[in-house]
């Protein structure tokens, strides 16, 4: 009997995954596996990874949003245990999820994780820590770690629009040094995202051009412009066309950036705070083995 672990957020998205806990463990009861669960907490660096040693599994399965799985990621890659990683979106934000296709049909993917289909994914990297799908700073990026739990449970993604309404009149500059892969830029911008994926703060095809397991990162940042000009790259955004490539944007492709500003900037790290600028990010290739379906990226 395979044997797969369970670690679910209890608090994730509108902490309604408990409602759907008996169904996906029946799920794998009838594909002939056995689930071993685990209920995240406040401290999870001395528990779970001790439970993984002890469970002997064959794979890890992750139900919660973007941060729960960054949280999960840094505990495996730290502690040297290397498991194929299934991911249950069920927080306000599941990006990474989203761009992989993978919970689209969930039958269909529990079937690619009982079959033991994976694909290896890239990861960025910030000293000793590790993200998943995106580091940022600067206007509005500091959002997911601002909202108060319970007003994400009560109402979703609509709880960051109403905190990024709030920063509207913060709107500040910042004047951005960029090493990338050796060459330098300069440049005042709003903000800047460094992602492993298309798809950002549930906006998708960010950047047409960004893949998992290219061995590469893709930096945006978001020039300073009028406020007309900025209402045009987000109404893009919002209706999912690439932005990459506007003028109002600095797009560059790169496995290695140092990213610096004046004064106290801090980063966010896959809706995480993240330390203060200046940013050393490298890519990490094929870090992370993760169960996926075929698809065209």
């Amino acid at each position: 009997m395979k044997r797969f672990a369970l670690v679910y957020n209890p608090v994730s998205g509108h902490a309604t995954f408990k409602n759907r806990l008996d169904w996906i463990i029946e799920a794998f009861q009838k594909r002939g596996c056995m689930l071993l669960i685990y209920r995240t907490q406040k401290d999870n660096a001395g528990a779970f990874p001790e439970f993984l040693r002890e469970a002997k599994v064959e794979g890890l399965l992750v139900a919660g949003g973007d941060g729960t799985l960054h949280e999960v990621v840094n505990l495996l890659l730290k502690t040297g245990q290397h498991l194929p990683v299934g991911i249950i979106g069920s927080g306000t934000s599941n990006d990474f999820a989203s761009y992989l296709k993978i919970n689209e049909d969930m039958n269909a993917y529990f079937d690619c994780i009982v079959a033991g289909k994976t694909r290896w994914v890239d990861l960025g990297r910030v000293g000793r820590e590790y993200f998943v799908n995106v580091a940022s700073a600067g206007m509005m990026t500091s959002i997911a770690h601002e909202v108060d739990v319970r007003l994400k449970n009560a109402l979703g993604k609509m709880a960051y629009y109403l905190k990024g309404l709030g920063e509207i009149p913060k709107f500040r500059s910042m004047h951005i040094h960029l090493r990338a892969d050796g060459r330098d830029y300069e440049i005042d911008a709003f903000l800047f995202v460094i992602i492993n994926s298309a798809v950002v703060g549930s906006m998708r095809n960010v950047a047409a051009a960004a893949k998992v397991d290219d061995g590469k990162l893709d930096f945006l940042a978001v020039k300073k412009s009028s406020v007309t000009e900025l209402m045009k790259i987000t109404a893009d955004l919002i209706a999912g066309n690439p932005v990459a490539e506007k003028n109002g944007v600095l797009h560059v492709q790169a496995s290695d950036f140092l990213v610096s500003t004046e004064g106290k900037v801090q980063s966010d790290l896959d809706g995480e705070a993240g330390p203060l600028l200046p940013l050393h990010v490298e890519t990490v290739g094929k870090a992370l083995e993760v169960y996926c379906m075929d698809f065209d990226r």
